[in-house]
């Protein structure tokens, strides 16, 4: 099998196993598959902390405003007698004013937490540093594990505006967001290898040739970027700890410099046995060079 390390920038995000006979469209859109569920589990497991601490979203013409403001409005939330969290809720303000502030109790806040760290690390970058792949399959079992955590939880369902909710439901409206430009749809997506942009009507073999025991770095863009920069020969982490070799050979020499000092008459007038010689012939005191 050929491995890929899959990067965007200098960010490494997994590692997948293919052959050199896969179509570059097909793998493509594999690779997609997993990359934007897998961005859709990292967003879900930073709106379930949120959910975890301050409660369930409230609706978009009550956020930011103060309760004496919703009360001259004559707001009222239409979910907060039915999002009621298993065993009840205890109060935690949302200081943005974005949730309700009616939180899980801390047995629920952490079965929502532990799901939230387990789930992080199941999809986590440092899984390719372990030198193992991802899959859709993995993928997809950390999402199953955050929607099941949060049907435990809340077995009555959020509100359908809640970006968890909407998360588990598919129908996220990232729009105007930072979330949103990290997304790239099937079909949008390019994917580089030595400066070289992979064809989609092509195959692997075409630019890496017969051996299926092959792994390479593979830049992931959305389509019509330029280029992206080429692999560094050095990582950050070597680049520290070669400095850091050379600053200790530097001080092991200067040490044994300081220690040396037995053959420092070497270099005395004195020592020189061919001194009185020199005195004879006149020659005791020549310098090579200007003065």
């Amino acid at each position: 099998m050929v491995r890929l390390h899959i990067k965007k920038g200098n960010d490494s995000l997994f590692l997948y196993d293919t052959t050199v006979k896969e179509n570059v469209e097909v793998l493509l859109n594999n690779i997609l598959e997993i990359y934007d569920l897998r961005l859709k589990v990292l967003r879900l497991c930073d709106e379930m902390q949120s959910l975890a601490k301050h409660g369930h979203f409230l609706p978009p013409n009550m956020q930011g405003l103060t309760e004496e403001q919703i009360e001259e409005l004559k707001y009222f939330d239409e979910y907060e007698k039915t999002c009621i969290p298993q065993g009840g809720s205890i109060e935690c303000p949302d200081q943005i004013g974005r949730r309700s502030g009616k939180a899980p109790n801390d047995a629920m806040a952490e079965v929502i937490m532990k799901t939230i760290t387990d789930a992080k690390e199941g999809v986590s970058n440092k899984l390719a540093d372990a030198n193992k792949i991802l899959t859709l399959k993995d993928v997809q079992e950390n999402f199953d594990k955050l929607k099941g955590a949060i049907m435990i939880v809340y077995p009555m369902k959020l509100p359908p505006y809640d970006p968890v909710q909407t998360e588990i439901d598919g129908c996220e409206d990232l729009s105007g967001t930072q979330a949103s430009l990290d997304v790239i749809e099937k079909g949008k997506g390019s994917l580089w290898w030595a400066g070289k942009e992979f064809m989609p009507e092509k195959t692997l073999e075409d630019y890496i040739g017969k051996n299926e025991k092959t792994k390479i770095v593979v830049k992931l863009t959305k389509k019509g970027q330029q280029a992206p920069g080429r692999e560094m020969q050095m990582s950050e982490e070597q680049k520290r700890e070669m400095m850091a070799w050379q600053y200790r050979k530097q001080e092991e020499m200067k040490k044994l410099h300081e220690a040396d000092d037995g053959d420092d008459y070497y270099n005395s007038p004195w020592a020189n046995p061919n001194a009185l010689k020199n005195q004879f012939h006149g020659i005791g005191n020549i310098k090579w060079g200007p003065r």
